[in-house]
C-alpha cells in the first residue's frame, strides 16, 4: 500500500540550502557517546566489584566490551521507543488509517533500532556469562558453555528474553503500515526493557518491591523522554509535517517523564543507599552525578518550553530553536544513559544489617498474623496500582469539572461509582490486604476476588469512555487527530472486537481462574514480585472487559440486548461456585514450596488456609454478581422509560399517527369479519 508523501513546507522549499538534514550521524554519535561513558565508568568500578564478588578478572574484552555493548544497545532501544512514540501519538496518519510519510519513516527507523538492540542483546549473552564466571570471553563463546549456563545465570536469561522481544519488535515494525498497530508496537518496545529492569540491584534485598517498581517507572520515563526527543529532533531536521503539534504534545509528555524520573530515582536510591554514603562511595557519587544530569536536563526542558514551543506556536515553520536545543539535549540524555549503565555495573555499599527471611523474600517484614487491625492499618503503598488508582481518580475528576464548566451535566451516580472503584483499588493493593496477599493464600484470594469482581464493576458503572468522549475536544475535519479520535479508533479496532465477544470475555474472566490455580501457573508465579503485578493486572482487565459487556454504560463494538446481558451473567455464576467448592475440597497444596520458604510460624496450616481461601472465593464471588443483577434491572427499567418517552414525543409530533393507524387496522379486520361471505 502506498504511503502519501507530505506536502513540502513552502517556507523551507524556497531555500534549497535549508532543506531536510539527515540525523543518522547524530544518533550514531549519541549511541557511541553512551557506550564510551558506560565503558569509562565501568573501568573505574569493575575492579572493586570483582573484589567484592570474589571473581577473577575476565579480561579487557569483557571489562570494556560489556558496558560498551550495553550502552549502545540501550540507546537503540530508547530510539525504537521514541520513534514509535512519534508515529503513534505525535504525528497524524492519513484519513484512511494508513501511516503518513512521517509515521512510516518513524516506524521503519524504529525497526532498524530494534534490530540493533536485538544484536546487542545476543552479544550480551556470552559477555554476561564471561563476566559472571570470570572466564575469558573466548571460553564463554563456546556453544556448549552457552547452552549449559544460560539457564543458570539470571542476567544471561534476561538478555535472551530481551533479544527475543527485540526481534519480534524489529519484524513487527518492518511490516506495519496502519496506524492502529503503532500503539501495540510501542508497548512491545517498552516491554523489551522489562527483563533487565526486573533483574540487577533492584531485584533483591530489602524493599525490592518498591525498588523494582520504581526502577521500571524510571526506565520507562527516561526512555520515552530521551527517545521521543531524538525522534522529534529527527522529524524537525527533515522538515516533517505538523512539527508544531508534535513539539507541543511531546512537551507535555516530557514534563510528566521528568517528574516521574525524579520521584522514582529518589525512591530507588533511597532503598539502596544511606544518605551518609552519597559522598563517601563510588555508587553514591554516581547517584549524585545522575541527579546533576537530571537538573541540567530539566533546565533544557524549561528552555525548550520557553523558546522552541513558543516559537512554533507563533510560527509553525520556526524549527531553528528546537533543532539547536534538542541536539544538545539529546547528547546530554545519551551520556546520562551511559552514566546509568555505569551505575548498574557499580556495586552498592554493603550493609551490615542482617535482613529477616520475609524481608529477603517479600521485600518487607510482616508484624504478625493478619488481624483486622493490621489489614486495615498496616499500609505499604503500591507504586503500580496505588498510583493508578490516584491518577485515574484525578483524571476522572478533571473530566467532570470540564463538563460542568461548560454547563453540561454528568450523573452523580457514575462519579460515585468510579471514585469508589478507585478507592477500593487503592485499599486492596496498598493496605494490609495488599501487604499480606503475597504471603497468605486466603488473603491473596480475597484480594483476587476484589480486583476481578468488585473493582471492575464499580469502574465500569462510572462510564469513563463516555466521559472522555464528551470532555475531550474534537479535532474537526481539518484538525490533527488527538486523544478523542484515538479512543474512537480503539473502540473500532480489531482488538476491541475480539475482547468484546461474549465467549472470549467469559473465557478470560472465568477460565483464568482454573488455568491459573489448577494449571500450575500459580506455583510458578508465587515467588516473583513481577508475576504478582501481572496477575493483579490480569484480574482487573479480564473483569473490566466482562462487565463492560454485561453492565457497561460505555459504547462497545458489540452491544448485547438486556436478555443477552442477563444470560452472560448467569453463565458466569456456576463457574465461580464450582471453583470455590473445588478449592475447598482439594488436598493438593498450591505454591506450597513458596509459602513454606517464608517460615511464618503463625501460618503453619497451609492446607487449612487454602481451604479458607476457597471458602472466600465461594462466598464472596456471588456478592458482586448481585450488584450486577441490580444494575441490570435498573438499566433495563431506564431503557424502557427511554423508549416510552421517545414514543410519547413521536405521538405528540405526528398527532398519534401510529395509534390511529393501529386502530384503523383493527377496524378493517372487524369489518372483514362482519361482512357476508360469498
Amino acid at each position: 500500500m502506498a504511503v502519501r508523501e507530505a506536502a513540502p513546507d513552502p517556507v523551507f522549499a524556497a531555500s534549497p540550502a535549508d532543506g531536510p538534514r539527515p540525523t543518522g550521524g547524530l544518533l550514531v554519535a549519541a549511541a557511541g557517546l553512551a557506550g564510551l561513558v558506560a565503558a569509562a565508568l565501568a573501568a573505574v568500578s569493575t575492579a572493586r566489584a570483582l573484589v567484592l564478588l570474589g571473581l577473577p578478572d575476565p579480561g579487557a574484552l569483557t571489562t570494556y566490551g560489556l558496558p560498551l555493548v550495553t550502552g549502545v544497545g540501550e540507546v537503540a532501544a530508547v530510539l525504537a521507543i521514541g520513534f514509535l512514540l512519534l508515529a503513534a501519538f505525535l504525528v497524524p496518519p492519513q484519513r484512511s488509517g494508513v501511516l503518513d510519510v512521517d509515521g512510516y519513516r518513524a516506524v521503519r527507523t524504529a525497526s532498524t533500532a530494534a534490530a540493533v538492540w536485538c544484536v546487542c542483546a545476543v552479544l550480551m549473552v556470552p559477555l554476561s556469562l564471561s563476566d559472571t564466571s570470570g572466564q575469558p570471553l573466548a571460553a564463554a563463546l563456546s556453544p556448549s558453555v552457552i547452552i549449559s549456563s544460560v539457564g543458570q545465570v539470571d542476567v544471561a536469561k534476561s538478555w535472551v528474553w530481551t533479544a527475543a522481544l527485540a526481534f519480534l519488535l524489529a519484524v513487527g515494525a518492518r511490516v506495519v503500515l496502519r496506524w492502529g498497530w503503532t500503539p501495540p508496537l510501542l508497548v512491545l518496545a517498552l516491554a523489551t526493557l522489562l527483563p533487565l529492569g526486573l533483574s540487577g540491584h533492584s531485584s533483591g534485598g530489602g524493599s525490592h518491591d518498591i525498588a523494582t517498581n520504581s526502577l521500571v517507572f524510571h526506565i520507562a520515563a527516561a526512555s520515552i523522554w530521551a527517545g521521543g526527543l531524538a525522534a522529534l529532533l529527527a522529524h524537525a531536521r527533515r522538515r516533517g509535517a505538523h512539527t508544531d503539534v508534535a513539539t507541543r504534545r511531546f512537551s507535555a509528555i516530557a514534563l510528566v517523564a521528568f517528574v516521574v524520573m525524579g520521584v522514582t530515582g529518589v525512591m530507588n536510591a533511597a532503598v539502596r543507599l544511606p544518605v551518609s554514603d552519597l559522598l563517601t562511595t563510588t555508587y553514591g557519587r554516581l547517584v549524585l552525578a545522575k541527579v546533576a544530569a537530571l537538573v541540567v536536563l530539566g533546565g533544557f526542558g524549561w528552555a525548550q518550553r520557553r523558546s522552541s514551543v513558543a516559537a512554533l506556536a507563533a510560527d509553525p515553520t520556526a524549527r531553528g530553536p528546537l533543532v539547536r536545543l534538542a541536539g544538545v539535549e539529546v547528547l546530554v540524555l545519551m551520556a546520562t544513559i551511559g552514566l546509568a549503565v555505569g551505575l548498574s555495573r557499580t556495586p552498592p555499599p554493603v550493609t551490615t544489617e542482617i535482613p529477616s527471611l520475609t524481608d529477603v523474600e517479600l521485600g518487607y517484614d510482616l508484624a504478625g498474623p493478619p488481624t483486622l487491625a493490621r489489614l486495615a492499618l498496616d499500609w505499604r503503598f503500591d507504586l503500580v496500582f496505588g498510583t493508578a488508582a490516584i491518577v485515574l481518580a484525578v483524571l476522572y475528576g478533571l473530566g467532570v469539572r470540564r463538563l460542568r464548566a461548560r454547563g453540561d451535566a454528568w450523573p452523580v451516580g457514575r462519579t460515585v461509582a468510579w471514585m469508589s472503584g478507585c478507592l477500593v483499588l487503592l485499599v486492596a493493593t496498598s493496605s494490609g490486604v495488599g501487604r499480606y496477599s503475597t504471603a497468605v493464600f486466603s488473603i491473596h484470594m480475597a484480594n483476587h476476588m476484589t480486583l476481578s469482581m468488585l473493582v471492575p464493576v464499580l469502574l465500569v458503572l462510572g462510564g469513563p469512555v463516555t466521559l472522555a468522549l464528551r470532555a475531550l475536544p474534537t479535532a474537526g475535519k481539518q484538525g490533527v487527530p488527538g486523544p478523542r479520535e484515538w479512543i474512537v479508533l480503539a473502540l473500532n479496532s480489531r482488538i476491541a472486537h475480539v475482547v468484546s465477544h461474549p465467549a472470549i470475555a467469559l473465557a478470560l474472566f472465568v477460565g483464568s481462574f482454573y488455568a491459573l490455580y489448577f494449571g500450575g501457573l500459580f506455583d510458578l508465579a508465587a515467588p516473583h514480585h513481577s508475576a504478582h503485578v501481572l496477575m493483579n493486572a490480569h484480574f482487573l482487565l479480564s473483569g473490566y472487559f466482562f462487565y463492560w459487556l454485561a453492565i457497561g454504560v460505555d459504547p462497545a463494538p458489540r452491544t448485547l440486548p438486556p436478555i443477552g446481558k442477563l444470560g452472560l451473567v448467569f453463565a458466569a455464576l456456576p463457574f465461580h461456585a464450582f471453583f470455590g467448592v473445588i478449592l475447598m475440597g482439594t488436598t493438593q497444596l498450591l505454591a506450597g514450596s513458596w509459602y513454606r520458604s517464608l517460615g511464618l510460624s503463625w501460618n503453619s496450616d497451609l492446607l487449612g488456609d487454602q481451604r479458607l481461601g476457597g471458602g472466600i472465593a465461594w462466598a464472596t464471588g456471588e456478592l458482586p454478581l448481585l450488584l450486577v443483577m441490580l444494575a441490570l434491572v435498573v438499566q433495563w427499567s431506564r431503557a424502557d422509560e427511554k423508549i416510552a418517552r421517545r414514543t410519547d414525543r413521536a405521538a405528540v409530533n405526528d398527532d398519534d399517527a401510529d395509534l390511529a393507524a393501529h386502530n384503523a387496522m383493527f377496524a378493517e379486520l372487524r369489518r372483514r369479519d362482519s361482512a357476508p361471505r360469498a
